[in-house]
Formats: structure tokens, sequence, C-alpha cells
């Protein structure tokens, strides 16, 4: 049986952190940030964990990214 490629478009997306958690970016950031109140601008910066339900799904589809 093959070996399974890293999801091209996940490894773009996410990274591991030294502990081994998954991190992300918040949503709802980029696109019309003018017209979002500064305060939920600031949330919204920065980086947080992915959720623990979706943690092994995506585990297993950037296995090779370490």
């Amino acid at each position: 049986m093959p070996k399974q490629k890293t999801h091209s478009g996940l490894k773009k997306r996410i990274k591991v952190s030294g502990t081994g958690k998954l991190m992300r970016h918040k949503a709802y950031s980029n696109h019309l940030a003018a017209s979002k109140t500064t305060k939920q601008n600031r949330q919204l910066a920065g980086e947080t964990t992915v959720h623990k339900t979706d943690a092994k799904r995506i585990k297993r589809l950037i296995a090779n990214l370490k």
C-alpha cells in the first residue's frame, strides 16, 4: 500500500506547535475588515488551536508534516 501524501491545502493553513497542538488562524479576519469594530479585529488576530474533535482527522491528513 502506498504512503499517504500530505494534504497540500492543509499544510498551508495548519502549523504544529512544539507541544504537538495544531494551530490555525481565525476566520473572518481579512475581508471587509474596515467595517468590523476594532475590538473584533483585535480578537480575530493571532492563532488559536484546532478543536479536539477535528484534531484526529487533520493529523491524519498532515501525517508527513512535522
